[in-house]
C-alpha cells in the first residue's frame, strides 16, 4: 500500500487541484483505521482510504453527505472535491470541509447527560432522512445495517476461543435473543460507526458527526452500541429514551456490541491490549436491557 504521508497529499493536491497547491498540509493527530485524514489549510481536509476495501466509500459519501447535511441538525463533512486515482495513489480520495471540535476521546468536561439526549435525538432525525440517495446495507458497510447474524460464525468461533475467559452461556443468551428479532420497518439511514472518535464536541456538547464511510440504509441497530461502549447508568437510559426504537432493535444492538467485543478479545479481528472491549462486554452482560 502507498505510504500515506503529507508529502503525498501535497503532490496529489498540486497535480489535481493546483488552486490549493499553496495550502499547507498536515496529518491530524489521531488517525482512523479505514482512512487517513490531513488538514489542508485551515478550512479543508483531505481524506484518503487506507486500502482498496474502503475506496468505494468515497463515491458513496459524495452522494450521501450533501443530502444528509441538508437534513441533519448538526454539521457533517461535506465534500468539496473528489480526487481521481493516479500513478501516485491508486484510489479515489476526497477534499472535505474541515469541522472544528474535539472528539469524545479528547474532549474535556463533556456533559454526558446532555450528550446522551442530543445524540439519541440526532439519530432519530437521521432515520427520518429521505433514503433515495442511500445505499442498501451490505459489503460496502461491512454489513452494518444488516442483521447481526451476518457475523454469527465469528461469534461462535470467538466463544470457543474464549471458553475459559468469558461467560459463554450469558453471551449465547444475548446472541440468541437478538437472533429471534428482525427489523420489520422500511430501510432507514444508519451512520454505521457511531463511536467516540466520530463524534465532535465543542464546549462539552455534541457539535458534529464525522466518518460516514460505513453509512447506508437498513436496520438502525448498528448505531446503538455506544449505549454500552460509552454511556452508563442513567445516561444510557437517557440515550435509549431519546433514540427510541423497539426492544428487538435494542437486542440486536446489544448483539452488535457483543460481536465486536468478542472478536477483538479473541484476536479474530484486532486485539484488546487495554481491556476496552473486555469492559464493553462486561457492560453488555450486566445490562438487563429492560
Amino acid at each position: 500500500m502507498t505510504d500515506l504521508t503529507a508529502a503525498l497529499v501535497q503532490a496529489l493536491v498540486a497535480d489535481q487541484f493546483p488552486h490549493w497547491a499553496h495550502l499547507p498540509v498536515a496529518p491530524v493527530p489521531k488517525q482512523g483505521w479505514d482512512n487517513r485524514t490531513f488538514r489542508l489549510g485551515t478550512e479543508l481536509s483531505v481524506r484518503l482510504p487506507s486500502g482498496g476495501a474502503y475506496a468505494a466509500a468515497v463515491e458513496k459519501e459524495d452522494r450521501a453527505l450533501p443530502a444528509l447535511a441538508a437534513h441533519l441538525p448538526l454539521p457533517v463533512p461535506e465534500p468539496v472535491a473528489t480526487g481521481a486515482p493516479s500513478e501516485r495513489y491508486p484510489h479515489p480520495w476526497s477534499v472535505r470541509r474541515w469541522l472544528e471540535g474535539d472528539t469524545l476521546l479528547d474532549a474535556p468536561d463533556v456533559d454526558r447527560a446532555r450528550l446522551a439526549h442530543d445524540l439519541g435525538t440526532v439519530l432519530t432525525v437521521l432515520r427520518a432522512a429521505p433514503t433515495r440517495r442511500g445505499t442498501a446495507a451490505g459489503a460496502h458497510s461491512f454489513y452494518r445495517g444488516c442483521h447481526p447474524s451476518a457475523y454469527a460464525d465469528q461469534v461462535q468461533r470467538s466463544l470457543r476461543l474464549l471458553a475459559d475467559t468469558v461467560d459463554t452461556k450469558a453471551c449465547e443468551a444475548i446472541w440468541d435473543e437478538a437472533m429471534r428479532t428482525v427489523w420489520a420497518g422500511p430501510p432507514v439511514w444508519f451512520h454505521g460507526d457511531i463511536a467516540a472518535g466520530n463524534l465532535l464536541t465543542t464546549g462539552g456538547r455534541l457539535a458534529a458527526l464525522i466518518d460516514f464511510g460505513t453509512c447506508g440504509i437498513g436496520d438502525p441497530a448498528c448505531d446503538l452500541p455506544i449505549a454500552w461502549t460509552y454511556f452508563t447508568g442513567e445516561d444510557r437510559a437517557r440515550f435509549r429514551a431519546a433514540a427510541g426504537l423497539d426492544d428487538g432493535t435494542w437486542a440486536r444492538a446489544r448483539a452488535w456490541t457483543l460481536w465486536k467485543a468478542l472478536i477483538m478479545m479473541s484476536g479474530i479481528s484486532g486485539h484488546d491490549p487495554d481491556g476496552i472491549q473486555a469492559r464493553n462486554l462486561a457492560e453488555v452482560l450486566a445490562d438487563p436491557l429492560t
